[in-house]
């Protein structure tokens, strides 16, 4: 009989854990997967004969702002390498997700890709009405690349051309805030990154991402600098979060802490959180997207009247 009951009492054991398990997995999923409405494939632009877009995503109960989500690594996109439940502690606080793809290098240049990703950020703001969302407070996300590319929008975002044929290119391409993982902040000086060549020029895997004369010591100077967050840095630069690994080869953390120090020298707003250990990516950056929707109730809401 004491056998028996010990039986028992172990299968109970583990039951309850399997129910335990399974409860915490669903609501793991259940958290990633929050309601919302995706428009898919919404045409910015063209270039070279493609289609530019972006995918509208609406959360269930949206607050009226926004984040625009560079999909990029590498300098390569597509509307593919995005999934609503990338960005579902965004969703979950109400915040309009528009990722926004590009073409890919090489058959766009990475200047090319500025000018597209400027574009998008344009065409957002010019139906800001139709999208429910403020059209003065649009934050900006993206990992790697597409923090690079976020980096490119908050520093050098700026006034469209009032004379412009197409109304959309009129508008401004400034963003109000950005939240960032390991992006590449200075060209100009790769440091300890394996994409290092050793002698000034762009990066090893990616010199034909910047043109056919970015081999061209002088050219490289003049196209690293302006493809550099760093060195368009202002005091009137919109607030940036950065999250970077201090184990990241590829882009190393002085990246980061290069591109800090010249925001707080400017005058502007910028926190950097270290993952001690973690390499270019890792499993939980998901769950830091919570650290975002932080960085942007900050930063994008409108203050509290009294």
């Amino acid at each position: 009989m004491k056998i028996r009951r010990i039986v028992k009492i172990g299968l109970l054991i583990v039951l309850g854990l399997v129910v335990a398990v399974g409860a915490a997995a669903g609501g793991v999923w259940w958290y990633f997967h929050p309601r919302c409405e995706r428009v898919e494939r919404v045409v910015y632009t063209q270039r070279h004969g493609h289609e530019l877009t972006f995918d509208w995503v609406r959360p269930a109960r949206p607050n009226g702002l926004c984040v625009a989500v560079m999909v990029s690594g590498s300098w390569k996109s597509g509307p593919d390498g995005f999934g609503a439940w990338m960005v579902a502690p965004l969703l979950r606080r109400g915040y309009t997700i528009f990722a926004v793809s590009h073409l890919s290098q090489p058959e766009a240049s990475v200047m090319e890709i500025v000018e597209d990703v400027n574009r998008g950020v344009r065409f957002i703001r010019h139906h800001a009405r139709q999208y429910g969302i403020d059209p003065n407070r649009i934050g900006v996300a993206g990992g790697s690349a597409g923090g690079h590319l976020s980096l490119m929008l908050a520093t050098c975002g700026g006034p469209g051309v009032p004379d412009a044929n197409d109304p959309v290119d009129r508008e401004s391409s400034t963003v109000q805030a950005a939240a960032v993982f390991f992006p590449v902040t200075d060209l100009l000086n790769l440091g300890h990154s394996t994409e290092n060549p050793g002698d000034g020029g762009p990066p090893k895997s990616f010199v034909k991402a910047f043109g056919p004369r970015s081999k061209e010591p002088a050219v490289w100077q003049e196209i690293g600098r302006a493809m550099s967050p760093i060195y368009q840095v202002t005091a009137q630069s919109p607030p940036v979060l950065i999250l970077h690994g201090d184990a990241d080869t590829l882009v190393p953390l002085e990246q980061s802490e290069w591109f800090v120090a010249r925001v707080r020298k400017a005058g502007g707003t910028v926190q950097l959180v270290v993952r001690h250990g973690k390499t270019h990516g890792w499993l939980t950056m998901f769950w830091d997207i919570r650290q975002f929707g932080d960085w942007f109730d900050q930063y994008l809401r409108p203050p509290r009247q009294p």
